[in-house]
């Protein structure tokens, strides 16, 4: 009987002390490629001894690199950005491969991690502190900002390159030393990162990954030598996170699920807000915690139109491998996800809500990989799966209501408050809505307001644990903490033994 052959599989290691070292742990994981359904990799899982070796190589590796001037600092930041502008198109290339969405927005992801180490080459200006001259008779007082140590991130699958340029490139830029535990889903693009900061002339040990699961997770939440955690994922793994790590002494930022909302108001130009809705909704399968997932139509002539003009384009969107050209939507990014995904349009019509278009009969369904077609669902409401989850995947909601009042109530009313958007030609209405909204982004007649980089990202209620947002101004508050300084040069003759409180007057 003849035997299959063995078919030999990349494996994909962790990166310590500026190299790749393969896994000891006897376990592992699968990458797949989710336009075919294929095996294309094993992932090694890191052990806690694993994890140990690395924070203990970022340990040491800090005490010289926070001593690096921020000139020499801003230096490979600017390298860094460089190589990663020169090979833009192979990171994106292999996003594709492993995550699932197409070239294009794979480069678009690229682009946008790219904006955080530009404004992380800025860092000898963001370091500034204050000064303060003869706060009391001879004496001033200033601040100074300080890094924290070693800093970890844990980031999602749906952004394998962009979310970690989120984090390291602030957290390396003030000082600190970086542990990163990338998704064993797309692991693939953080040792490419890992490589190019080398290349950029970052010390060993100030980046290093270790890939794996809940096991290298824990380690780090309970890890002594670990002070800061930055997480990106879902809201229940966000409260996770948030609870153990503070509860072990760190600083914790964890930015968790979504449910964005955008409202569309009668006088709003009905083909640009369909336009956005499509766009918003359906861009990487849906893959995104800023993606409109619910539009509010305000009028039952406004929600006709605006479900007529959203099914009209669902047929023109292209579903298919990413690197295909013309494709506009890829797969999910494993078979177990898509399922999920599709039980919650299964289960629409139980609850009440009217499937206009079901993916599940979608021809590119029956297709090799993970695929699902768009989805469009009305006469959704509060109740419902499909309104109160996080569906993450290519399904639109279209929830009717009669007045823009309901339409902030039910945003307000919901869980999550990452982002919601308003489409309208009213300028005193948009600006009452964000007085109104309760979210920590807003766009007006932009349905996916993300910030760009020299502002922060980040989410209200369940979407957010933690004080600071991510990026930005307070992504470098958060690698930072501040010390006060009260400095004194007298004449030795004035001194003299002072048992009372300090005066500044």
């Amino acid at each position: 009987m003849l035997k299959e052959p063995q078919v030999s599989l990349k494996r994909v290691t962790h990166w310590i002390g500026g190299q790749r070292v393969e896994g000891r742990s006897g376990r592992s994981g699968v990458v797949w490629n989710p336009a075919t359904g294929e095996k294309q990799a094993v992932v090694d899982f890191a052990s806690v001894e694993e994890v140990d070796q690395a924070v203990a190589v970022a340990k040491e590796a800090y005490k010289s690199w926070r001593q690096t001037p921020l000139s020499r600092r801003a230096e490979v930041m600017f390298k860094f950005r460089e190589l990663l502008d020169q090979n833009r198109r192979k990171l994106a290339e292999m996003i594709v491969l492993e995550h699932g969405k197409t070239l294009s927005d794979a480069l678009g992801e690229v682009a946008r991690g790219l904006e955080n180490v530009e404004f992380a080459t800025g860092i000898p200006h963001l370091l500034k502190g204050g000064f303060s001259e003869q706060a009391s008779r001879g004496v001033d007082v200033y601040q100074i900002r300080q890094p924290l140590g070693v800093v970890a991130g844990i980031t999602p699958f749906n952004f394998p390159a962009m979310v970690p340029l989120w984090m390291l490139a602030n957290a390396i830029a003030c000082g600190n030393t970086f542990v990163l535990k990338p998704s064993e889903k797309d692991p693939s693009p953080s040792l490419f990162l890992a490589e190019l900061l080398q290349q950029a002339g970052l010390p060993d040990g100030v980046f290093n990954v270790v890939q794996g699961d809940r096991v290298a997770v824990d380690r780090l939440l309970e890890h002594p030598d670990v002070k800061a955690i930055s997480f990106v994922g879902s809201t229940p793994v966000a409260r996770y996170i948030y609870e153990t790590g503070t509860k072990h002494g760190k600083r914790v930022q964890a930015l968790g699920g979504a449910k964005n909302h955008m409202v569309v108001l009668p006088d709003a130009d009905i083909a640009m807000a369909a336009d956005a809705a499509v766009s918003a909704a359906y861009g990487s399968a849906g893959e995104r915690c800023m993606a409109i997932s619910v539009v509010v139509a305000v009028g039952e002539a406004t929600a006709e139109a605006l479900v007529a003009a959203i099914r009209e384009r669902l047929p023109r969107i292209k579903v298919g491998p990413g690197l295909e050209e013309g494709v506009e939507m890829g797969p999910l990014v494993t078979r177990e996800h898509r399922d999920r995904v599709a039980a919650y349009i299964e289960n629409a019509p139980k609850e009440g809500a009217v499937v206009v278009v079901d993916g599940r009969e979608d021809p590119v369904a029956r297709r090799e990989g993970f695929f699902l077609g768009v989805s469009l669902l009305d006469h959704v409401k509060p109740g419902m799966k499909c309104y109160d989850e996080e569906i993450f995947g290519p399904v639109l909601s279209v929830v009717r209501v009669k007045t823009y009042e309901e339409a902030v109530r039910l945003i307000n009313e919901h869980p999550y408050g990452n982002g919601a958007a308003i489409f309208t030609r009213d300028g005193g209405a948009a600006r009452q809505f964000q007085f109104d909204v309760e979210a920590g982004m807003v766009g007006i007649n932009v349905p996916i307001p993300v910030p760009v980089a020299y502002y922060s990202f980040g989410g209200w209620k369940a979407s957010l644990f933690g004080d600071l947002h991510m990026y930005g101004p307070e992504g470098v508050q958060f690698y930072t903490r501040a010390k006060v300084v009260t400095s004194r040069w007298p004449d030795p003759a004035t001194s003299k033994v002072d048992l009372g409180f300090p005066q500044v007057r």
